[in-house]
């Protein structure tokens, strides 16, 4: 049968109930892996998930890690013909502060043409998508004429550290010609994009403590080193008066990409675009660089969260015991996690008054990755993107990071390339979560047109 656009249309016409009835049971799992908390729950997605591809045809294998299991299904037939692996994960955000949310988050909810549900694009709505397309491409064929192998990790916003545990082990399973990470977002609505590099990833927590308890603000105040104030110093000094990273050695390993290396790669960014999505008073580029740029293939540092003392309703005059704060890196390549996460634990060290401990604990890291254009998969993809899209399909980089990425094009050996159909204002870690009706179904187009194209039809 023909695997052109017009069946794959009239196929999702023809279930387009029974697809979404499926979407909304898969959304409805709290699969919050980084939450102990939900560790059934997550379970029981992975376990409703196995069976789901287990019914649409795939041979299914359950991989236990330490963390949250894997799911690796596969369809492995055609002699001589070339592989697609396909990386997905079934794990979601926390979603804090609950009170933001329009509806419930784990009761999905169609508004406006929009899936609202933790998950509804991050990454539950693009993974079934690529389900579906996979189901469609199972009832149009007889046989596939290439071999198609599929991983779902579920623990991909926690770092993956049980993820990398199947690396081990499972490196001949994961073998591939191509791998394809359903997982990023496109610049604009109808604009299709491959991603050919994501940043690499550090993250880390930090506790700052003056005495053994919290003490009287009367009693104290100007006597104790407020350990809010000392962190907040030290922080603070991350940065230059410029603006620039001011860590020594932060920028070593970072390499300036020549005007032919940049022109690759489309790196505008709409100021005024974003500020409106946002609501952003202001932005921050690296001195020299365009916020596209700064975006994208530089490496930045964040605050991405601090505690101490009282923060509750009325006033409490405490000087705390201690202070907190969660703080990231966004690396480029040849950064290498483990030696920023030192350059910057000695720096911040040395900006603390004399006496006052400090305790620097990584929680994950990974480095960045970046791929060809001319592999024959970013091809493939970008062909499928403009047919289905009728536009010309650009090349671009993510400034997030998918930590298992750069890790599984190593171990499968596949050339590699990442794609998707989410927007920037998806509100994927934030409340309200959203996908649209419209570019699931897109999605599933173009995953369909790939898997076509592979197949050996136009």
């Amino acid at each position: 049968m023909s695997l052109s656009i017009s069946s794959w249309k009239k196929w999702f016409a023809d279930h387009r109930e029974t697809i979404f009835r499926d979407f909304f049971t898969f959304l409805k799992f709290k699969s919050i892996a980084t939450d102990p908390v939900f560790a059934s729950e997550c379970l029981q997605c992975a376990n409703w998930l196995s069976e789901y591809l287990k019914k649409i045809g795939l041979d299914v294998e359950v991989w236990k890690t330490s963390k949250q299991p894997v799911l690796f299904a596969k369809q492995c037939k055609a002699q001589g013909r070339p592989t697609l692996l396909l990386y997905h994960h079934y794990d979601v955000q926390p979603v804090d502060p609950l009170e933001l949310w329009e509806s419930d988050p784990f009761e999905p909810t169609l508004r406006e043409g929009n899936i609202y549900a933790r998950g509804a694009q991050d990454n539950k709505g693009q993974c079934f998508y690529s389900i579906t397309a996979i189901k469609a491409l199972m009832e149009l064929c007889d046989s596939l004429n290439f071999n198609l192998k599929v991983f779902i990790e579920g623990e991909e916003e926690s770092g993956s550290r049980g993820t990398e545990e199947v690396f081990q082990t499972k490196k001949k399973d994961l073998e591939s010609d191509y791998l394809l990470a359903v997982d990023v977002s496109m610049p604009a609505p109808g604009v299709p994009a491959i991603t050919l590099g994501i940043r690499g990833i550090l993250t880390m927590e930090i506790l700052c403590r003056e005495s053994n308890r919290d003490m009287h603000s009367g009693d104290l105040g100007g006597i104790a080193y407020n350990p809010i104030r000392s962190l907040v110093e030290g922080l603070s000094k991350f940065w230059d008066a410029q603006g620039k990273v001011a860590i020594p050695h932060f920028y070593e390993d970072v390499k300036i990409l020549s005007k032919e290396e940049l022109a690759q790669f489309d790196l505008e960014i709409n100021e005024e675009r974003v500020k409106k999505e946002f609501g952003l008073r202001s932005v921050c580029p690296e001195p020299g660089f365009s916020l596209g740029e700064s975006g994208t293939i530089r490496p930045t540092v964040e605050i991405n969260g601090i505690q101490g003392g009282y923060t509750g309703e009325g006033f409490k005059t405490v000087i705390p015991a201690i202070a907190k704060a969660k703080v990231s890196c966004r690396l480029v390549p040849d950064q290498d996690p483990e030696k920023i996460f030192s350059h910057l634990k000695d720096f911040l060290q040395k900006q603390l008054p004399e006496g006052m401990e400090l305790k620097i604990e990584s929680d994950h890291g990974s480095k960045a990755f970046r791929s060809s254009k001319d592999s024959v998969i970013a091809k493939v993809a970008a062909k499928a993107y403009e047919e289905v899209l009728e536009a010309p399909c650009k090349n671009i980089l993510c400034g997030g990071s998918i930590p298992i990425v750069a890790k599984l094009s190593e171990v499968s050996g596949a050339q590699t390339v990442m794609m998707g159909y989410g927007l920037d204002s998806d509100q994927i870690h934030a409340p309200n979560e959203r996908f649209g009706v419209d570019r699931f179904e897109l999605g599933f187009l173009t995953m369909g047109r790939i898997f076509g194209k592979l197949h050996g039809q136009s």
